[in-house]
């Protein structure tokens, strides 16, 4: 799941270059763009689906896909989808999907609710942090020498 329609086009862009040659089917779910194309490829089955939390909620409302083999699912940008308001979307699909499934949840900030959201979907969660990056070293004298042209 991605926030942004931008976003799952990269990410499936992404996918399909690491993927070549290794016969995986891929999907792209979103709003803006036909529905009836999408169920169409959908319908036999994928291997990798990307989507947006508003148009695959509205698939799996309406009976278009059916999520409970859904053995993997991918949270990008969590932080994001919170600020979009699709973190009841998020909790729908995830009840959906396999009760055994593996979760995976990215998210450059992690807020109080993107922590409780965490709590309820990922099973002994393993949390990993980035480092913010580091200052110039104390000892370490900067400074800038202004020249002309012809120097």
């Amino acid at each position: 799941l991605a926030p942004t329609r931008e976003l799952a086009v990269q990410i499936e862009d992404t996918i399909k270059l690491l993927a070549k040659g290794a016969h995986i089917s891929t999907a792209l779910v979103l709003g803006g763009v036909s529905r009836f194309s999408q169920v169409k490829k959908i319908a036999p089955g994928v291997d990798i689906l990307i989507a947006t939390p508003g148009r695959l909620t509205d698939l799996v409302r309406e009976g278009d896909l059916i999520l409970a083999d859904t053995k993997w699912l991918v949270l990008d940008e969590g932080d994001r989808m919170l600020d979009m308001g699709f973190i009841n979307d998020v909790k729908r699909i995830a009840k959906a999907t396999a009760p055994d499934r593996q979760t995976a949840l990215f998210s450059a900030t992690m807020p109080d609710e993107i922590a409780e959201l965490a709590k309820g979907l990922l099973k002994n969660p393993v949390r990993v942090e980035v480092s913010p990056q580091s200052t110039t070293a104390a000892e370490i004298v900067q400074s800038v020498v202004l020249a002309r042209t012809r120097q």
